[in-house]
């Protein structure tokens, strides 16, 4: 009977000390999952999740610079087109269309590639070759994602404010977008005035996305508020250097949010800097539109536009108006 009873008990005990470290586990499990579904204005990146307050600006020097001189001769527009290593095509065809060098009505265009770092030492290689090569590449060392887009936004703000603030207008557009820069550069010289400004597609009364597995998900501990305040689409945006200026030296005293075209809306909304529209009609779409020649011909910018389809849109509208685009 004792030696029973002694078996029931350490069976009892397994059996409890089973029962505590399944505990622990779903505790563990509990606190893990929650914090980082509940940390307060996180910075992901492909490893790890970094609590933030407020937006941190990258440290450190740029790895890859552009050629060009600002102060002996400063662009009316700079084009800044955030891309990844990949999208070699994409930045080719952008080069030999909208994105090339040129004179629009007196006022001179560029066009720079905004980069992270690259997956490993042979693709940055890469990527320091074609620096070399079109001089027309921005890059610092952080970990290029979706989600990192504030901080590559923010980087080519960066860059604006410390080497070329002389600059009149800034672009920030992305690589997968058609611009017709010289409906924009019409526009901008329409408008007779170099500061205060930022316009693109207007979005006024945005609601945060709380439902999980959405690309745009935002947690109410990332950002509680109800609505975001006026902000214009990433796809394209334009601002006055200043502006961008602004923004650098204010940054880091506005919450971080992953989505980087809320953050320069929250930004705007600290510096009670309010958005206009370009144009009385439409001109920038966040979205693919139908393409023709007179409809691109006043157009500021579309999205989904692929590499083929960029270098077949600029040529036809360039064949249509013997080697112009208005």
């Amino acid at each position: 009977m004792d030696v029973l009873f002694l078996s029931l008990q350490t069976d009892f005990s397994k059996l409890r000390l089973f029962v505590c470290l399944v505990g622990l586990s779903t505790a563990s499990f509990w606190f893990f999952y929650s914090w980082a579904e509940l940390c307060v204005l996180c910075e992901r990146s492909q490893d790890f999740l970094l609590p933030t307050e407020t937006f941190r600006r990258i440290q450190g020097n740029f790895s890859q610079l552009p050629d060009v001189d600002c102060h002996q001769n400063p662009p009316f527009l700079v084009l800044l087109v955030a891309s990844s290593f990949w999208q070699v095509d994409a930045r080719m065809a952008i080069r030999h269309t909208w994105g090339r060098e040129r004179m629009v009505a007196g006022k001179r265009l560029v066009t720079f590639f905004l980069l992270g770092s690259a997956g490993d030492a042979g693709q940055q290689a890469d990527i320091a070759a074609e620096s070399l090569r079109h001089r027309d590449i921005i890059q610092k060392n952080f970990t290029d994602t979706y989600y990192n887009l504030t901080l590559k936004t923010m980087m080519g703000i960066e860059w604006i404010h410390r080497f070329c603030s002389q600059s009149s207008f800034v672009m920030k557009t992305d690589t997968d977008v058609f611009v017709n820069v010289f409906y924009l550069t019409e526009l901008l010289l329409r408008k007779k005035r170099t500061t205060g400004f930022f316009t693109g597609f207007l979005k006024l009364h945005e609601y945060p996305i709380r439902r999980r597995g959405s690309k745009w998900y935002v947690s109410r501990e990332e950002y509680p508020g109800k609505t975001y305040p006026p902000f214009c689409s990433g796809t394209g945006y334009v601002l006055s250097s200043d502006v961008a200026s602004r923004i650098y030296n204010i940054s880091e005293s506005v919450s971080f949010i992953k989505l980087e075209d809320v953050f320069i809306g929250l930004c705007l909304a600290k510096l009670k800097i309010g958005l206009e529209e370009l144009h009385s009609e439409q001109t920038f779409f966040p979205e693919r539109i139908r393409f023709s020649v007179p409809r691109f011909k006043k157009i500021v910018m579309c999205h989904e536009i692929k590499p083929s389809e960029q270098l077949s849109y600029w040529n036809r509208l360039e064949a249509e108006n013997n080697g112009g685009v208005l």
